[in-house]
């Protein structure tokens, strides 16, 4: 399959792109895109949007990608292909993180003190992050220092390293199971791993998440995990 190209924007940018994996996020990127930090070159995916999300993106200056094939991790895989920059963060795009927070996380992997460093959510609120989910992160934590012997306190839905090391790595899951491979090759690649505590926010409104916004979504986020660790 050829690999997905950017629809707009330069080849080149700053030394780090963020990429936002988006489904339907046009109401977020209006409040989040203009916060972002100068020194970040923003890549928005839109994974199948019908709400205007592409638009809203170029129009707040954007490089977008589009992905077709639905699931985070085909989103993310597509961002990082799209990236042309040496330094990769992922992001939500659904405003539940504040954007300069992925300025320490980016730093540490530039100081060589980490290969990946991942953003350790704080809710701010009990509405940040439902019971169901909560839980479901406690689980499979679990099961992964179980199986690799990696202390982490959160599967990090913001986290920062080198896109060539990122790929290299070699994650194959298109579903919501991405970030926990990619945990369980980082880990069973040696690579030193590093947790930042970040304020985690509940989502901006007129968004709804498709994995902790209902129960039935996390319990299907929880099988793509465990299907990713059997």
């Amino acid at each position: 399959m050829a690999e997905t190209r950017p629809e707009t924007g330069p080849e080149t940018g700053p030394e780090t792109d963020l990429v936002l994996p988006c489904r339907d996020e046009a109401a977020a990127l209006r409040e989040l895109l203009p916060r972002v930090p100068e020194s970040l070159s923003v890549i928005v995916v839109d994974n199948g949007s019908t709400d205007g999300t592409a638009d809203v993106a170029r129009s707040l200056g954007a490089r977008v990608v589009s992905e077709s094939r639905p699931g985070y991790g085909a989103a993310v895989h597509a961002g990082l292909v799209a990236a042309t920059a040496p330094y990769v963060v992922v992001m939500d795009g659904d405003g539940s993180f504040d954007p300069a927070a992925a300025l320490a996380l980016v730093d540490a992997v530039m100081r060589g003190d980490a290969d990946l460093a991942l953003g350790c959510r704080r809710p701010v609120s009990r509405a940040a992050q439902p019971w169901h989910a909560k839980v479901g992160n406690r689980l499979v934590l679990s099961a992964l220092r179980r199986r690799t012997g990696l202390r982490v306190r959160d599967i990090a839905p913001l986290r920062a390293a080198r896109r060539e090391a990122l790929l290299n790595l070699g994650v194959e899951d298109r579903r919501s199971g991405y970030p926990v491979e990619l945990l369980d090759r980082a880990a069973r690649a040696g690579w030193r791993v590093h947790e930042i505590d970040v304020d985690y926010h509940p989502r901006t409104a007129g968004t709804r998440s498709k994995v902790s916004g209902s129960v039935r979504g996390s319990l299907r986020a929880a099988y793509d995990f465990w299907r990713v660790l059997s």
